[in-house]
């Protein structure tokens, strides 16, 4: 080990790469991290985070609108500042930008603040041509989003430069039906756009339940964004005025202030040495086993760019992992079995383990429980939107196999229910739990 610069080089210093090189520091390991842009990577600079802070700021304009039901006296036209909003969340970037920089120095990681690409099995090369040699090299460089190939395709934008519109749009396209695609969509509508949501599929939010995204696509409809389904680009054209007409397959074409690609994540490894060092590859991801191992020993890979689970507390998990196995003497192993995951639309949707048919594909004989419900505050408000709370059980032992939820707040309200399916609790065991009433959260153990 003495032979090389460091124990440890990481390339990437995101959500995955900070924990890694932070743990493998504790344990007492040489660390560099190479990072070309900022610390924090895509979750805290151009994707969790600032999305979050976004659509609390977006919920202000049904609050307001529900308050006066509530007895405030809100006006009723409430000014709104873009730029506001926008250059706030923007300084709460920095601020987690310079706390995760600060958590890194501390540890004694050596931060380089420049791109770093593969030379060998042990060997990196700066941007400034300086050579620097490691032990073990973990690769944690995250995803990009994907633009479609489509004439005029550099006229749209991607969710990186959401977050620094010089003005809001009043009509926008938003091309895919993912979460990143759909959160958009509220955030957009909620601050007063004309939303176009346009997918090559019939299917919004694939992956989760169908009854939640049905409930999702009911509710986005009902409050005035449309869906443009079974819909490819045909091209994009840019008029004199600075609009934008979409020509798309099946649909007339629509014109638009922004077109925005929400068309899925690809992993960052072009131009990274990777296949002149020999590591494999598949559809552009890093493949490794269970233990984050490429295929030459000596080269590890975490977090989006091996195209796992794109998520970013499966990032810290595998980071973490890494860390402990190779340097804490803990060989740890990720569970990637019953992972909670949200999607912050308006309003949110949540779940964890099976849906309804994959249960039914996979243990034959299964138990489905449901709440469909108007949330209290709703009923007040005068909001006709409806919450639904879904459980699926194995029919024969009752163990619960998936939850899964749309409705206000339900992402906070499934990490503590994400903990009972992890621990393979039963419907019964719910049952038998006393309801914490009024919540909303008490219809996880009332459900029929």
């Amino acid at each position: 080990m003495a032979d090389y610069d460091y124990d440890l080089f990481v390339i990437g210093a995101g959500s995955g790469g900070t924990r890694a090189s932070r743990v493998a520091a504790a344990h007492g390991a040489r660390v560099a991290v190479a990072e070309e842009y900022r610390v924090g990577g895509t979750c805290v600079i151009r994707g969790c985070v600032p999305k979050k802070l976004l659509i609390y700021g977006a919920h202000f304009a049904e609050d307001l609108k529900d308050a006066k039901r509530f007895g405030w006296q809100v006006p009723d036209q409430c000014d709104f500042d873009w730029k506001t909003l926008r250059d706030n969340v923007l300084e709460e970037v920095d601020r987690i930008n310079g706390a995760y920089t600060q958590t890194l120095e501390n540890h004694g990681v050596e931060i380089i603040h420049q791109r770093a690409t593969i030379t060998g099995p042990h060997s990196v090369r700066l941007a400034d041509g300086t050579e620097k040699t490691a032990e073990r090299i973990l690769v944690a460089v995250g995803a990009r989003p994907a633009v479609p190939p489509c004439s005029g395709a550099e006229h749209g934008i991607t969710s990186n430069e959401a977050f620094h519109l010089d003005a809001l749009p009043k009509r926008v396209l938003i091309a895919g039906a993912g979460y990143i695609a759909n959160e958009f969509a509220g955030i957009f509508h909620q601050l007063g756009a004309h939303v176009i949501i346009m997918n090559r599929t019939q299917d919004i939010l694939r992956g989760y339940d169908l009854s939640i995204r049905d409930r999702l696509l009911q509710i986005s409809m009902m409050k005035g964004l449309e869906f443009k389904f079974d819909a490819n680009f045909e091209g994009i054209d840019k008029g004199e005025d600075g609009c934008l007409t979409v020509r798309m397959s099946g649909h007339e074409p629509v014109t638009v202030d922004m077109v925005m690609f929400a068309t899925g994540r690809v992993p960052n490894t072009e131009d990274l040495g990777l296949e002149d060092a020999g590591v494999t590859l598949e559809k552009g991801a890093i493949v490794v086993d269970e233990h984050n191992r490429s295929n030459i020993d000596s080269i590890f890979a975490i977090g989006d760019v091996t195209n796992r689970i794109q998520l970013t507390p499966i990032a810290i998990r595998e980071g973490q992992a890494f860390a402990d196995t190779y340097y804490g003497n803990k060989p740890t192993v990720v569970d990637y079995a019953n992972i909670p995951s949200a999607v912050f639309s308006h309003p949110p949707l949540a779940g964890v383990g099976m849906t309804e048919s994959e249960a039914k594909q996979k243990l034959g004989s299964v138990s489905v429980y449901s709440s469909d419900f108007r949330p209290m505050k709703n009923v007040l408000a005068g909001r006709n939107e409806r919450a639904l709370y879904k459980m699926v059980c194995d029919g024969e032992t009752g163990r619960i196999v998936g939850l899964h939820m749309i409705g206000p707040d339900v992402p906070e309200i499934l990490q503590a229910a994400a903990i009972a399916v992890k621990a393979g609790l039963t419907k019964a065991q719910f049952d038998e739990t006393v309801a914490l009433h009024p919540t909303m959260a008490e219809e996880l153990v009332l459900m029929k």
